[in-house]
């Protein structure tokens, strides 16, 4: 009786870690068997080598990229744009779903105006940024924006209304002060509304971001694409892609991470 804690302890954490292993080798299973195809393919010819280079070719690109650094400036530069324009989504977006959720003639009024915007791709909204901006930073930048700024402002928003009416005659009959209102009952029934506009704003400002640069910049992964093209390196394009990829799969995630972390633990979908 005394092993019996340490056994069920066991027990749990052998079944803990059966199912991250399952999870990853569900997650797994289809890279893997892509790579495994392209490798095969390759090796036989059966693909144009200049469209669809190989593997060692592109391995033996990314090398050289890392050897001289060329891949971790564009990285680091086309992160620093994504975050400084995600951040300033974010700190306008946040607050202003709440001075609309509060008065709710200003939402009515500006109504109009925000759906226009939002149905404008941002990428259709680069010439007249350029114009305005010029090829700087500035530009980028009001494209990102562009592209966050609506899924974190309309969750958020929703979040807001959608929230249980019980907890509003409460914070009345409790007579809470407008900061109290918000900090105790406003923000903890919005969060995953609002947590989940976060995630997607995210989404959308990397992709906004990367074609961007592809239009016009000097550096960052999205030039790094298109210099490549221009150069016939087909390696080097299929290089900037993956890292897109597999950076913007490692934020998602540790979105996603800090979703259930501020959730309570939510399973993971």
């Amino acid at each position: 009786m005394k092993n019996a804690p340490v056994k069920a302890a066991g027990t749990v954490c052998r079944g803990a870690g059966g199912t991250v292993l399952r999870r990853l080798c569900a997650y797994g299973v289809l890279p893997l068997f892509i790579i495994l195809l392209w490798a095969v393919l390759s090796s036989l010819g059966m693909v144009n080598s200049y469209l669809i280079p190989s593997l060692e070719r592109i391995g033996a690109a990314a090398l050289g990229l890392l050897e001289t650094g060329e891949l971790q400036r564009h990285a680091g530069i086309s992160l620093a744009r994504v975050w400084g324009g995600y951040g300033l989504s974010v700190g306008c977006a946040l607050p202003l779903a709440l001075v609309f959720h509060e008065i709710p003639l200003l939402r009515r009024l500006f109504h109009g105006v925000f759906e226009i915007i939002r149905a404008v791709p941002p990428l259709a909204m680069i010439p007249l940024l350029i114009l305005w901006f010029g090829l700087g930073e500035a530009s980028k930048l009001a494209v990102i924006v562009l592209a966050s700024f609506f899924p974190v402002f309309l969750n958020a928003q929703g979040g807001f209304t959608s929230m249980d009416g019980r907890w509003l005659e409460l914070s009345r009959s409790l007579e809470l002060s407008f900061f109290r209102h918000l900090r105790s009952v406003l923000i903890p029934a919005s969060l995953p509304q609002i947590l989940t506009g976060l995630r997607l704003g995210f989404g959308y400002a990397w992709r906004a971001l990367l074609g961007a640069e592809l239009f016009a910049s000097a550096a960052g992964l999205g030039y790094l694409i298109t210099d490549s093209q221009a150069m016939a390196r087909v390696d080097r394009v299929f290089v900037g892609i993956i890292a897109i990829g597999l950076l913007g799969l490692f934020f998602d995630t540790l979105l996603r991470l800090a979703v259930r972390r501020l959730e309570g633990g939510i399973p993971w979908p």
